[in-house]
């Protein structure tokens, strides 16, 4: 593994998280805006149906997923631009 691989990852891990509380964020936002409700159904609430439930997991994965792919996207590319090198995948 190369250095600038190295020393990356903590920077891509600082990222993913930021990506997580971004993707909360959002999701909850877009909830507000679908549903005009505050909180979406969790998979165990008894008062929601099958749905309603499965359509907020579904948004919710999609939002996570393209956050985070935006947020892994722009932390590579600046990675680039500071370093020179693109940040290794996985492995």
């Amino acid at each position: 593994m190369r250095a600038a691989a190295v020393v990356y990852k903590p920077v891509g891990m600082a990222v993913g998280a930021l990506g997580g509380v971004v993707a909360g964020a959002v999701f909850k936002q877009l909830w507000r805006r679908v549903a005009h409700e505050e909180d979406a159904p969790d998979a165990t609430d008894e008062d929601r149906g099958w749905r309603q439930v499965l359509l907020a997991a579904a948004l919710q994965g999609a939002v996570f997923a393209l956050v985070k792919a935006a947020l892994d996207r722009s932390g590579a590319a600046a990675w680039k631009r500071v370093t020179g090198v693109w940040p290794a995948g996985r492995g």
